[in-house]
């Protein structure tokens, strides 16, 4: 590597190199840092080009738009607008008491944003709950997908119970024209909401209709299908969804939804890619976007109504869980579809050209590209984190609680440069003191808990930064082991954690006692040495229960639904705040959810519950599970 080029890359943030998962140093490819270079506009192909890339460097250090309340920053003489319009002279340094908020800060003549985080968020309520998966929930109304009215049914449900946070998978747009996109990890826009997932009967729209056009909806209803068909379900509720909706004035409509209503109107016309739309159209302030809002008046007013419709249910939801002791828990999706709304819209601030993903480790020894567009660190920086905190804010419209998928990617992603494989790409860092500080703000705002994924390879200072600043880390059953890979007994896990038997991207409970994992992975010719593989499960699955029989949860020889009931005694043991337990886990499901690494090959986000909503509940495995998780944990509160 040459000095000057590595120079070049640290002062952008881009790694030269990193550790893998077997804590061994990996090197990383100089053009590949040269082309992660380039996404950054930063010009490195020639010796040259380093050279005068590296002049161009600012020096010294940067005023901070991000802070920590009570945190010593000097920025010599200047003065703090509050975002209350008040103001603060400052002499050296900021004041230890700045009001927590976004403000703005004035040295000389330059003006820049700064944002005031708290140094913590509360402490989490002991407790436990549910995650689920929205699209696979049923209920007899459902028109083939889980909607929010059986969203709405299983929070009821959980309520009962006395279950103290719903933890949901992403409710995040997705485009809504065919074919639609099956993955809620790749919406088209973080800021506003799938309408797969409205339910079309619960619209007062459908209350208020006349009996020829209630019949006429009802008529439209999809049967459930043994996978759930994303495209079927969308022809089905568009159709129904047009035959209730009212006129509306486009004057009224906030700014960002008008954009995105125009964005999905545009591209029921040109397709769902704004990248392969005439070039005219591929930014939102262009004037004929604006002509083009004209002329697509009652589609753009029909999507407008669509988002307020699903937001009004959603805040039905949400109401529904006031008294839990979290409430409900939003997934915050690591990026969006290159070609969808948010990429559209902030297309200034993202790398549209890069795709992020991770690098290979054992789980995935090709690598894995997740097909997202990362935010640009210098973008975000120079809009003073503004696009992040606006997401993490629609996130917590309608909850309690945000999970962070991929939170390292808060402090960095892996970025593969355009035409490369996923094994062909490096880390770029980001400020994380900033985003970190954004998360808390907003969390702090919200009364919101805090639940950062940090599964797999992650900095060391991750789970530490995570603690420290009152939020969660996760610990799931299959990953926790000593040094020497031993089973963790639940006394030693986290207490500054939420805890779970598995995630949307790992086996099932019962998948992971059949080797179903192995099996599945296997004859898609995603491992490279299959029988090692069963080896290594074989072993996992082994130690696992070895644990529980320590413990005293099962006999050596049980069959596979007490060692499912054993693991959820294991996370009521635990000093973790929160624990999570899964409906897959307990109706017997051998399929995940999503299978890393696949499209097409594996029916990911299509498998619906086998039993609908209030079956799920009567389950005898899910009445075991309540039993044992209610004892000993607190579940008073005042969520939502």
């Amino acid at each position: 590597m040459d000095d000057q080029l590595a120079e070049l890359a640290a002062a952008h943030g881009v790694a030269v190199g990193y550790q893998n998962g077997d804590r061994e140093q990996v090197a990383v490819d100089p053009e590949v840092i040269i082309a992660v270079l380039a996404q950054l506009g930063v010009a490195a192909a020639t010796p040259s080009e380093v050279r005068d890339s590296l002049h161009r460097v600012p020096r010294g250090a940067a005023t901070p738009t991000v802070v920590r309340q009570g945190r010593r920053v000097d920025i010599g003489r200047g003065e703090v607008v509050l975002e209350d319009g008040g103001t603060i002279a400052v002499d050296g340094a900021l004041p230890a008491d700045l009001p927590l908020g976004w403000h703005r800060l004035r040295v000389g003549h330059t003006e820049t944003p700064l944002a005031v985080a708290p140094a913590a968020l509360p402490p989490v309520p002991r407790t436990w709950g549910w995650m689920t998966q929205l699209y696979a929930l049923h209920t007899p109304g459902s028109w083939g997908i889980g909607d929010f009215a059986d969203l709405r049914a299983f929070v009821d449900a959980a309520a009962r119970d006395d279950a103290g946070a719903v933890l949901v998978s992403p409710v995040a747009a997705t485009t809504p024209v065919h074919p639609v996109q099956r993955s809620p990890y790749s919406p088209s826009s973080r800021r506003f909401l799938n309408a797969l997932h409205l339910s079309v009967t619960d619209t007062p729209a459908f209350h208020a209709a006349d009996d020829d056009t209630r019949r006429r909806v009802l008529d439209l209803a999809p049967g459930r299908l043994d996978l759930i068909d994303h495209d079927d379900v969308w022809l089905a509720k568009s159709a129904a969804l047009r035959l209730l909706a009212p006129p509306m004035n486009l004057d009224a409509l906030d700014p960002a939804l008008a954009d995105f209503a125009t964005f999905c109107a545009l591209a029921e016309r040109h397709g769902a890619d704004w990248r392969t739309w005439p070039a005219a159209l591929r930014h939102p302030a262009a004037p004929e976007v604006v002509a083009a809002r004209r002329e697509l008046a009652d589609r753009v007013a029909f999507h407008a109504w669509v988002q307020q419709q699903c937001a009004a249910q959603l805040a039905d939801v949400h109401r529904a869980a006031a008294g839990m002791a979290v409430g409900i828990v939003h997934d915050l999706t690591v990026g969006v579809d290159p070609g969808g709304a948010d990429a559209w819209s902030l297309r200034d601030v993202l790398a549209s050209a890069v795709t992020v993903g991770a690098p290979p480790d054992a789980f995935s020894p090709r690598g894995q590209d997740w097909r997202l567009p990362p935010f640009r660190p210098d973008r975000l920086a120079v809009h003073g984190y503004t696009p992040f905190r606006d997401m993490i804010r629609a996130v917590l419209a309608h909850g309690d609680g945000i999970r962070v998928d991929h939170v390292a990617g808060l402090w960095r992603l892996w970025w593969i440069p355009p035409g490369e494989p996923p094994d062909r790409g490096t880390y770029v860092h980001y400020d994380a003191e900033a985003m970190v500080g954004v998360l808390a703000l907003e969390a702090h705002r919200a009364g919101a808990v805090v639940i950062g994924e940090d599964l797999g390879t992650v900095p060391e200072d991750v789970t530490e930064t995570l603690r420290e600043r009152g939020m969660l880390s996760c610990a799931v059953a299959w990953f926790q082991r000593d040094a020497e890979g031993r089973s963790l007994p639940p006394k030693l896990w986290p207490e500054t954690a939420a805890a779970s038997v598995s995630t949307h991207d790992l086996p099932t409970a019962s998948g992971f006692l059949a080797g179903e994992h192995v099996r599945v992975r296997a004859d898609l010719g995603l491992l490279t040495d299959p029988a090692e593989e069963a080896r290594r499960a074989s072993t996992e699955r082994t130690a696992i229960i070895e644990l529980l029989v320590r413990e005293g949860l099962v006999e050596p020889d049980a069959p596979a639904p007490d060692v499912v009931a054993a693991l959820h005694a294991l996370l009521a043991r635990t000093p973790c705040a929160v624990v999570f337990a899964a409906p897959t886990d307990l109706v017997g499901e051998l399929r995940q959810p999503n299978l890393p690494g696949t499209q097409d090959e594996y029916p990911n986000w299509r498998i619906p519950l086998p039993v609908t909503v209030a079956e799920l509940f009567a389950h005898p495995a899910v009445r075991r599970a309540v039993a044992t998780l209610s004892q000993g944990r607190s579940t008073t509160g005042s969520g939502g």
